[in-house]
């Protein structure tokens, strides 16, 4: 029997030393990496054929692929749009605008994916950057890292607390609840904010921002129309432009009943109805729509126009045929694209195209660098070089690029304000979060039925729902599961956890729990920190037995280390978002991350004693 064990010993970590080898190589993907180690313990006889992939059923991958989801609900449907506004300050300088904003991230990714709450945030941050004329990474920098720093405050802000739950669960018969990791992980959280938004201002190189990072389109001439229950309605231009300001976005002309009035005075009061030409940078627009209630005009004639064989085409009213069935259904999206020379589009109109009737889509707004036009939106004759935005199907969408070459942009985080559907999805995901929290319901099915309350609702398509979840994570978690269960059955883990314990912590359980920490958080500063728990856990519930000592405070070191990668832009995906706008290089992140780490360290090493006795 003992041979056995030290066969399989010795499999299962030849296996971990080659995962950990091609992680920190970088060559292929994590989750290629996490399969092959699979596969490979299947073949070494460490984890039975009929277990391999069971860990694709396991509550924690069915968690996080849910959060995923229900993030991109909320960042689709305006609902963090609107806590932006309202949490922000209107007028600040630059510590405490940066303060604000690092705490919303934080805040935000207690709730949902810490990826999605920071690309939810980082056109603000470029707007705020350029506003208080800092360098972009100044404001990037602390916002990424407290993004990171939020997640580890609550059961779903990140993977890892997840994976952490499930080996709690496993080893126990009860995983974490949802705000047990709260006491520590804030505390943690806010020394962490409070270092990088005094110290960034010194720690932070000022770099330019990367050239290529994406194409700079200029600003967008749309027109917004005031619709019933606008906050715009018997404003003033003056008051009107005042509100638009925040946004970096501009009034330049007023259509009220088709006729435009191209410099109307600033004392003229806006009416229902009326269509105000606005001008806004596309980071910008949503914001622009959002604050006071307005609805982008679609660019539809109100009649249909000759046609090109001199035949009357009939009215749009009658036009109600299934492109325009499509254009008003819930799954259409907006898309930028740039007019190429060649386009057929050049010097025609989206009344010339009959872009809704023919084809399913509307234009929503130009941008056009340096030129503005007097023309309606509908009867602005298009140039080579024009950046469009769209809103149709994808399949629509697709087909239009293709038929006229226009070259589609990359996405842009463009959401049009639509308060019934935020407020749905910001209600949604309460709930879920309270009943998981009241343990009425496990995690795994409280946020699967907040999935699909999404979906009934069209708050995320039916049709769209599988793209918004990161499958090369769910398949990490999913392959790495049942691997770290072997590492703990063959005896691996105890081995690990005994020569760290005799050799380095000499029997010591506060020195193991501080190397465990250590250990943790240097993993996953170069391999994915749910790679990093899922290893590390089982050892720690190891050395916790060894030691004869609780499990939990090892088991939360393992959750908080592997939250905590600040020293790579290779760590952590939040640190890979900002290193093209930020300009960074790849040594740029130590300067501000060794020091983080430092504080981590110091500061939680205490409190897990204190909340989890040993």
């Amino acid at each position: 029997m003992l041979e056995a064990v030290t066969r399989d010993q010795a499999a299962i970590l030849l296996i971990l030393s080659a995962t950990f080898g091609l992680f920190l190589w970088g060559r292929w993907r994590h989750d290629m990496v996490a399969m092959g180690a699979l596969l490979a313990s299947v073949i070494a006889g460490v984890v039975p054929g009929a277990e391999a992939f069971a860990g694709f059923g396991h509550p924690a991958v069915i968690t996080v692929a849910c959060v995923l989801v229900l993030s991109s609900g909320l960042q689709s449907s305006g609902a963090v749009d609107r806590l932006t506004r309202l949490v922000l300050p209107k007028a600040a300088g630059p510590m405490l605008s940066t303060a604000a904003l690092t705490g919303l991230g934080a805040l935000l990714s207690g709730f949902m994916n810490n990826v999605g709450a920071l690309a939810l945030l980082m056109p603000v941050a470029l707007q705020l950057a350029a506003r208080q004329g800092l360098p972009p990474g100044k404001v990037l920098m602390p916002l990424a890292f407290g993004s990171i720093l939020g997640g580890m405050t609550t059961l779903i802000g990140t993977p890892p607390n997840l994976i952490v739950a499930s080996f709690r669960a496993a080893a126990t018969g009860e995983g974490f609840a949802m705000f047990d990791f709260t006491p520590v992980g804030a505390a943690v959280a806010l020394a962490g904010i409070v270092f990088v938004v005094l110290c960034s201002r010194w720690l932070v190189p000022a770099r330019e921002r990367s050239g290529a990072e994406g194409f700079e389109t200029g600003a967008y001439l749309t027109e917004a129309r005031i619709a019933e229950g606008s906050k715009a309605i018997g404003m003033t231009l003056m008051e009107i432009e005042a509100v638009l300001a925040e946004a970096d976005a501009q009034v330049i002309g007023l259509i009220r009943d088709e006729a435009r009035i191209p410099a109307p005075s600033p004392y003229r009061e806006t009416r229902q109805g009326d269509i105000l030409v606005i001008e806004a940078e596309p980071e910008g627009l949503a914001s622009a729509l959002s604050a006071l209630g307005l609805t982008l005009e679609e660019a539809v004639p109100p009649a249909g126009p000759p046609a090109p064989d001199g035949k009357e085409e009939p009215a749009a009213e009658a036009a109600e045929e299934p492109a325009d069935k499509a254009i008003r259904s819930k799954d259409v999206l907006l898309m930028e694209l740039v007019v190429l020379p060649r386009s057929r589009f050049v010097g025609r109109s989206a009344s010339d195209m009959q872009l809704r009737r023919g084809l399913g889509i509307n234009l929503l707004a130009v941008s056009r660098q340096g030129r503005r036009s007097t023309s309606r939106l509908r009867a602005m004759a298009i140039r080579a070089g024009d950046v469009l935005l769209m809103q149709g199907t994808l399949e629509a969408l697709q087909d239009f690029a293709q038929r006229f070459d226009c070259v589609p942009l990359a996405e842009r985080a463009l959401r049009l304000p639509d308060t019934r559907r935020a407020l749905t999805a910001g209600g949604i995901m309460a709930l879920a979060v309270g009943v998981a929290a009241t343990g009425l319901l496990p995690a795994a099915v409280a946020f699967a039925a907040g999935v699909l309350a999404f979906m009934v609702l069209r708050i995320v398509s039916p049709r769209s729902v599988y793209a918004t979840v990161d499958w090369p994570v769910v398949v990490l978690l999913g392959a790495l599961i049942p691997v770290a269960g072997a590492m703990a059955a063959s005896g691996a883990a105890e081995l690990i956890a005994r020569l760290l314990l005799q050799d380095v912590a000499r029997g010591d359980p506060v020195i193991a729990l501080a190397l465990i920490l250590v250990v943790t958080m240097t993993l996953s500063d170069f391999m994915n920190n749910a790679a990093t728990a899922a290893v590390m856990a089982p050892i720690a519930l190891t050395s916790a037995a060894q030691l004869g000592a609780s499990a939990d405070p090892f088991l939360m070191a393992v959750a908080i280390g592997a939250s905590c990668a600040f020293l790579t832009p290779i760590g952590h995906q939040n640190n890979t978002m900002i290193l093209g706008p930020g300009g960074f290089r790849f040594g740029d992140y130590w300067r501000l991350g060794l020091p983080l780490e430092v504080i981590v360290v110091a500061v939680a090493v205490p409190l897990l004693l204190l909340v989890w006795p040993l």
